[in-house]
């Protein structure tokens, strides 16, 4: 049994509970993957093109300032390459 005075000491159930707890995160976070891939492959079999929708969703989370400021450059790299 571990010390109580022992700052260091390990129980085995307390550590056990840890990785067991991460363990089940780890499930879930497999269980949503799935149901996102899920959600892509309806969304493409409606004729949405996947590829746009998870730039959109990437840009949602970011802050207006940043893309804003992400967007001017690109544009001001395309005029320099007359792309625009």
């Amino acid at each position: 049994m571990a010390d109580a005075n022992d700052p260091y000491a390990v129980t085995a159930d307390e550590l056990r509970q840890f990785i067991e707890r991460f363990e089940q995160l780890d499930s879930e976070k497999k269980d949503v993957a799935d149901q996102q891939k899920e959600l892509m492959a309806e969304a493409k079999g409606r004729g949405y093109d996947t590829r746009v929708m998870r730039k959109v969703i990437a840009m949602r989370k970011r802050k207006p300032d940043e893309l804003a400021e992400e967007e001017a450059v690109l544009e001001l790299y395309k005029s320099a390459l007359a792309m625009s």
